[in-house]
Protein backbone atom coordinates (compact mmCIF):
# COMPACT_ATOMS: atom_id res chain seq x y z
CA UNK A 1 0.00 0.00 0.00
CA UNK A 2 1.49 3.44 -0.58
CA UNK A 3 1.51 6.24 1.59
CA UNK A 4 -0.89 8.12 -0.05
CA UNK A 5 -3.01 4.90 0.18
CA UNK A 6 -2.42 4.44 3.89
CA UNK A 7 -3.45 8.06 4.76
CA UNK A 8 -6.76 7.87 2.45
CA UNK A 9 -7.47 5.06 4.49
CA UNK A 10 -7.44 6.19 7.94
CA UNK A 11 -10.22 7.81 9.64
CA UNK A 12 -11.74 8.77 13.08
CA UNK A 13 -13.08 5.11 14.75
CA UNK A 14 -15.59 6.08 17.69
CA UNK A 15 -16.32 2.60 18.00
CA UNK A 16 -14.66 -0.45 18.89
CA UNK A 17 -14.50 -4.02 19.32
CA UNK A 18 -14.33 -5.44 23.01
CA UNK A 19 -10.66 -6.83 22.61
CA UNK A 20 -7.38 -5.92 23.07
CA UNK A 21 -4.70 -4.70 20.73
CA UNK A 22 -2.06 -7.62 20.73
CA UNK A 23 1.33 -6.45 22.24
CA UNK A 24 3.97 -6.66 19.22
CA UNK A 25 1.15 -4.32 17.32
CA UNK A 26 0.94 -1.76 20.48
CA UNK A 27 5.07 -2.16 20.26
CA UNK A 28 5.09 -1.35 16.38
CA UNK A 29 3.44 1.47 16.76
CA UNK A 30 5.37 2.77 19.59
CA UNK A 31 8.18 2.09 17.75
CA UNK A 32 6.94 4.48 15.04
CA UNK A 33 6.62 7.24 17.09
CA UNK A 34 10.43 6.87 18.64
CA UNK A 35 11.52 7.24 15.12
CA UNK A 36 9.17 10.39 14.41
CA UNK A 37 11.23 13.80 13.66
CA UNK A 38 11.11 16.18 16.32
CA UNK A 39 12.92 19.71 16.13
CA UNK A 40 16.39 19.66 16.26
CA UNK A 41 16.18 16.16 17.37
CA UNK A 42 15.30 16.66 20.56
CA UNK A 43 12.88 14.45 21.39
CA UNK A 44 10.46 15.59 24.03
CA UNK A 45 7.89 13.21 23.73
CA UNK A 46 6.78 11.45 26.64
CA UNK A 47 4.11 8.85 25.92
CA UNK A 48 2.03 7.03 28.17
CA UNK A 49 0.19 3.77 27.31
CA UNK A 50 -2.60 3.15 29.13
CA UNK A 51 -4.60 -0.01 28.33
CA UNK A 52 -4.96 -1.97 31.76
CA UNK A 53 -8.86 -1.45 33.10
CA UNK A 54 -7.80 0.56 36.24
CA UNK A 55 -6.01 2.90 33.66
CA UNK A 56 -8.75 3.22 31.57
CA UNK A 57 -11.19 3.94 34.32
CA UNK A 58 -8.92 7.16 35.58
CA UNK A 59 -8.87 7.94 31.95
CA UNK A 60 -12.66 8.42 31.17
CA UNK A 61 -12.68 11.25 34.53
CA UNK A 62 -10.62 13.45 31.92
CA UNK A 63 -11.64 12.39 28.25
CA UNK A 64 -14.01 10.13 26.32
CA UNK A 65 -12.09 7.85 24.20
CA UNK A 66 -14.85 6.17 22.60
CA UNK A 67 -14.25 2.62 25.35
CA UNK A 68 -11.18 1.75 23.37
CA UNK A 69 -9.23 -0.81 24.50
CA UNK A 70 -5.76 1.52 24.59
CA UNK A 71 -5.19 4.95 24.69
CA UNK A 72 -1.89 7.02 24.40
CA UNK A 73 -1.34 10.35 25.94
CA UNK A 74 1.16 11.77 23.85
CA UNK A 75 3.12 14.60 25.98
CA UNK A 76 6.08 16.63 25.68
CA UNK A 77 7.98 17.80 28.16
CA UNK A 78 8.96 21.37 28.27
CA UNK A 79 12.39 21.04 29.99
CA UNK A 80 13.61 19.10 26.66
CA UNK A 81 11.87 21.14 23.60
CA UNK A 82 13.31 23.34 21.06
CA UNK A 83 12.92 27.07 21.39
CA UNK A 84 12.60 29.00 17.90
CA UNK A 85 15.29 31.87 19.15
CA UNK A 86 14.23 34.73 16.91
CA UNK A 87 10.67 34.64 18.89
CA UNK A 88 10.67 32.15 21.71
CA UNK A 89 7.84 29.65 20.78
CA UNK A 90 8.59 26.32 21.76
CA UNK A 91 8.03 23.16 19.59
CA UNK A 92 6.18 20.80 22.17
CA UNK A 93 2.82 20.66 20.15
CA UNK A 94 4.28 20.33 17.05
CA UNK A 95 7.14 17.45 18.33
CA UNK A 96 4.16 15.92 20.06
CA UNK A 97 2.09 15.76 16.89
CA UNK A 98 4.22 14.06 14.64
CA UNK A 99 4.94 11.51 16.74
CA UNK A 100 0.79 11.24 17.16
CA UNK A 101 0.61 10.93 13.55
CA UNK A 102 3.75 8.60 12.81
CA UNK A 103 1.54 5.86 15.75
CA UNK A 104 -1.92 6.80 14.21
CA UNK A 105 -0.65 5.69 10.42
CA UNK A 106 0.82 2.75 11.69
CA UNK A 107 -2.22 1.95 13.59
CA UNK A 108 -3.73 2.03 10.26
CA UNK A 109 -1.58 0.09 8.29
CA UNK A 110 -1.85 -3.07 11.23
CA UNK A 111 -5.83 -3.04 10.84
CA UNK A 112 -6.43 -0.88 13.44
CA UNK A 113 -8.70 2.26 14.08
CA UNK A 114 -7.96 5.11 15.66
CA UNK A 115 -9.02 8.66 16.69
CA UNK A 116 -6.86 12.02 17.51
CA UNK A 117 -8.06 13.58 20.80
CA UNK A 118 -7.42 16.76 22.25
CA UNK A 119 -10.75 17.75 23.98
CA UNK A 120 -9.86 16.60 27.68
CA UNK A 121 -9.29 17.69 31.02
CA UNK A 122 -5.62 17.96 31.55
CA UNK A 123 -5.95 18.90 35.10
CA UNK A 124 -7.56 15.48 35.43
CA UNK A 125 -4.41 13.68 33.11
CA UNK A 126 -2.28 15.35 35.46
CA UNK A 127 -3.20 14.16 39.21
CA UNK A 128 -4.46 10.81 37.53
CA UNK A 129 -1.16 9.91 35.86
CA UNK A 130 1.31 11.77 37.80
CA UNK A 131 2.57 13.99 34.92
CA UNK A 132 4.94 15.85 35.97
CA UNK A 133 4.90 19.60 36.26
CA UNK A 134 6.81 20.41 32.99
CA UNK A 135 5.68 17.44 30.76
CA UNK A 136 1.96 18.95 29.29
CA UNK A 137 -0.45 16.18 27.73
CA UNK A 138 -0.62 17.65 24.18
CA UNK A 139 -3.02 14.45 22.36
CA UNK A 140 -4.53 11.26 23.28
CA UNK A 141 -4.48 8.79 20.04
CA UNK A 142 -7.38 5.72 21.16
CA UNK A 143 -7.13 2.83 19.34
CA UNK A 144 -8.30 -0.26 18.80
CA UNK A 145 -10.48 -2.19 16.09
CA UNK A 146 -12.91 -0.57 14.76
CA UNK A 147 -16.73 -2.01 14.53
CA UNK A 148 -19.38 -0.56 12.48
CA UNK A 149 -19.13 1.59 9.40
CA UNK A 150 -16.21 1.90 7.99
CA UNK A 151 -15.71 4.85 5.56
CA UNK A 152 -14.73 4.95 2.28
CA UNK A 153 -11.10 6.10 1.48
CA UNK A 154 -12.81 8.03 -1.57
CA UNK A 155 -14.47 10.10 1.25
CA UNK A 156 -11.70 12.71 0.65
CA UNK A 157 -12.69 13.85 -2.65
CA UNK A 158 -15.88 15.14 -1.12
CA UNK A 159 -14.82 15.91 2.33
CA UNK A 160 -11.44 18.03 2.01
CA UNK A 161 -11.30 21.27 0.07
CA UNK A 162 -9.67 20.90 -3.12
CA UNK A 163 -5.61 21.86 -3.30
CA UNK A 164 -6.70 25.69 -5.11
CA UNK A 165 -8.16 26.27 -1.94
CA UNK A 166 -5.78 25.58 0.84
CA UNK A 167 -2.21 25.58 -1.66
CA UNK A 168 -0.20 28.74 -2.97
CA UNK A 169 2.57 29.21 -5.07
CA UNK A 170 4.78 31.77 -4.40
CA UNK A 171 2.55 33.96 -2.58
CA UNK A 172 -0.45 34.64 -0.74
CA UNK A 173 -3.13 35.70 -3.56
Amino acid sequence: MSFLELAKKRFSVRRYENRPVEEEKLLKILEAGRVAPTAVNFQPQRVLVVREKTGLEKLKKAVNVFDAPLAIIVCADHDVAWKRPLDGKKTVDIDASIVTDHMMLQATELGLGTVWICYFKTDVLKTEFNIPDQVEPINILAIGYPTGKILSPDRHDKARKPLEDTVFYERFK
